[in-house]
């Protein structure tokens, strides 16, 4: 079921939750011995986190280092997919712009379309740690709203191979943020409202 209609329908307070998935190495069932005591509150849906990979040096034989590319914490969509089952609740996974090129955003969106995921949240994320400012992927996405954009059209059946021409219809609620106290990065409350809006405009 989508959000939008979860929250349309909720006669009480609606409940969510967000998890991580866990550090590399450990076992879903790290995240049920989490989750089983929270059960009892019926959870309308839970939002599961991305984490962007990030590099690391590892010291070689010779003295030298070498730079590697490491994520710590996998296993968003399979996480997705083990919560729908073995609790029938709804997952929400978060799309990030960084550490995500555009091909693996698709395939990543085609994943998720046939565990039947309904709903994603779409974020630009956190810049790489040792990083000031957000870099995007080469062939990423800089902002939300491109990324975005980028589920709408698959939603709309538009593919980034353009000879594929009658392409599935995805069906993904998509969730954006909305900053009460304004996101960091914004000039001011009125921009940052603006960007908002575009975004809902967009599809959100």
């Amino acid at each position: 079921m989508k959000v939008i209609d979860h929250i349309r329908q909720a006669k009480d307070t609606l409940v969510s939750f967000e998890i991580l998935p866990p550090l590399k190495g450990k076992t879903i069932n790290s995240i049920y011995e989490h989750l089983d005591p929270l059960m009892e509150f019926k959870p309308s849906f839970i939002n599961v986190t991305y984490h962007r990979s990030e590099h690391v040096f590892k010291k070689k034989a010779d003295g030298t280092f070498d730079k590697v590319e490491v994520r710590k914490r996998p296993g968003t969509v399979g996480i997705c997919a083990a919560i729908m089952n073995y609790y029938h609740v709804d997952a929400v996974p978060h799309l990030i712009c960084g550490g995500f090129n555009k091909r693996e955003t698709e395939d990543a969106l085609i994943d998720l379309n046939f565990i039947g995921v309904d709903n994603v949240l779409i974020l630009r994320g956190d810049a790489a740690k040792n990083e000031t400012l957000f870099e995007p992927d080469p062939d990423g996405h800089r902002y939300a709203i491109d990324l975005l954009k980028q589920v709408v059209n698959l939603n709309n059946g538009i593919y980034l191979e353009e000879d594929i021409l009658d392409g599935f219809r995805t069906k993904f609620s998509i969730g954006v943020a909305g900053y009460p106290e304004k996101h960091f990065e914004a000039p001011n409350l009125d921009t940052d409202l603006d960007y908002l809006k575009e975004k809902v405009e967009a599809g959100a």
